[in-house]
């Protein structure tokens, strides 16, 4: 059945289009683009898209399914329902699972597990060394050829700078980034928090910032010596995202991503000692919350991610020092990136280079993050007005560890579409349904 996306708003920054169209697809690809007074095909079938901009599909470059192995916190299958409720079409998968996905059976299971889930697609990240024990490199041929996108420890830095520079060298040879949760071990052990003023008022052990910068910088001296492809996760401090900005000015293969509790929230946030407000790397002070705006202004940063990271209530309910590490983020991120629009940090096709065009990029998936003819129908359309407050007892993910409970946002994402399949739909746009009525703007 060919299906028209009517009187939209159509951005896709890699097209240069930005400008109201309507978008036609038939059996899961694109057909391609028509202009608004164009007479669409006979026999389609309309979804109405007035006021609303539709965008190449949202990818989520960071994200943690927890299955195999803890299901009890997020099944591929939940973590999915999550994601194209958010906005999603696609989220790659972190290794960090039990067993670690550092082997071709592994990656082939979530593959599997999000084929019959029928939600988003799910693109696995491989781990880079055998059990993320940053001791032995893992089997990345294997991997690759089994679906991998981009190998990591995520969870663990790799604390050897040889061994880091063997798997940057391995992974160049399969054409795969490399991502690196930028952590130096020896001065973050035992904090909870970003090492400042909070965490000297509060009494909790702190994380310095220093403990990712000087991570970044050996990432990004060891990718001008191998010439490997470098995704920095979650940057979070202003001197990592310096570095990282002079990387970029070399020519060198250096990216990064910004989570957006590191935009949204700061270090202050941890007074009411809520363990959803503790994440790795931790929520930083305001300083770090500038330089991370300021780099996502400029062009700096490449990508917004949303390090989900569910975890069961129980755990989440033990006291600070002891509860782990991170929160869910699919269904809000959206809500937060209309933030930076609203405030003039960024704009629209900036939203959508963020969430889409470059993360598409940077892991090589090359039909995705455009909406040009052939490729397939990802989609998510988008509305900038829609005002929302988040009820996380209605969320589709297993896990409940958000600290963005009761916020209310202006603009998301109000229908996913994945290989043409309407897989969400916000219940209060009951308009954007399938009908057998030509576009106004065609008539």
């Amino acid at each position: 059945m060919k299906v028209l996306i009517a009187n939209g708003y159509v951005i896709d920054p890699v097209q240069g289009i930005n400008t109201g169209r309507n978008l036609l697809f038939e059996e899961g690809r694109i057909v391609g683009l028509l202009e608004r007074g164009e007479q669409p095909p006979e026999d389609v079938a309309v979804l109405d898209a007035t006021g609303l901009i539709v965008a190449p599909g949202f990818i989520d470059m960071h994200t943690h399914l927890r299955e195999p192995g803890a299901e009890y916190k997020e099944t591929i299958a939940s973590g999915a329902a999550a994601a194209v409720a958010g906005g999603w079409t696609s989220v790659c998968s972190m290794p960090n699972t039990d067993p670690v996905n550092d082997s071709a059976a592994v990656t082939r299971f979530i593959i599997e597990q999000a084929q019959h889930a029928q939600l988003a697609n799910v693109f696995p990240i491989g781990a880079l060394t055998k059990a993320s024990q940053g001791k032995e490199l893992a089997e990345m041929g294997e991997m690759r050829s089994a679906g991998i996108v981009a190998v990591s420890d995520d969870g663990r830095s790799v604390a050897s700078a040889g061994m880091m520079r063997r798997a940057m060298e391995y992974a160049r040879d399969f054409d795969l980034p490399v991502i690196d949760h930028c952590q130096d071990a020896t001065l973050t052990a035992g904090g909870v928090m970003h090492e400042g003023h909070w965490s000297l008022l509060l009494g909790l052990k702190g994380m310095p910032a220093a403990a990712e910068d000087v991570h970044v910088i050996r990432d990004c001296v060891l990718a001008k010596l191998t010439g490997a492809a470098v995704h920095i996760a979650h940057v979070s401090t202003r001197a990592s995202l310096e570095a990282v900005r002079r990387a970029k000015d070399a020519g060198l293969r250096v990216t990064c991503e910004v989570a957006p509790h590191h935009w949204s929230l700061t270090d202050e946030a941890v007074a009411e000692f809520d363990t959803n407000m503790k994440m790795s790397p931790p929520l930083r002070s305001r300083d770090h919350v500038e330089a991370l705006l300021a780099g996502l202004r400029d062009g700096t940063i490449d990508a917004i991610a949303t390090d989900h990271a569910p975890h069961h209530a129980d755990e989440k309910a033990l006291e600070f020092d002891e509860a782990p590490f991170g929160i869910t983020g699919l269904e809000t991120a959206i809500g937060l990136a209309f933030d930076l629009v609203q405030q003039g940090v960024i704009d629209l096709e900036r939203l959508v280079a963020l969430c889409s065009t470059n993360p598409a990029r940077i892991f090589g998936l090359q039909e995705r993050g455009r909406l040009a003819a052939g490729g397939p129908a990802d989609i998510t359309i988008l509305d900038p007005t829609c005002e929302w407050t988040f009820d996380v007892s209605s969320s589709r993910s297993k896990s409940r560890n958000t600290p963005f409970d009761g916020r209310t946002m202006t603009g998301a994402a109000v229908a996913t579409i994945v290989a043409g399949r309407v897989v969400y739909l916000n219940p209060n746009y009951t308009r954007i349904t399938d009908t057998k009525q030509r576009p106004a703007s065609a008539k």
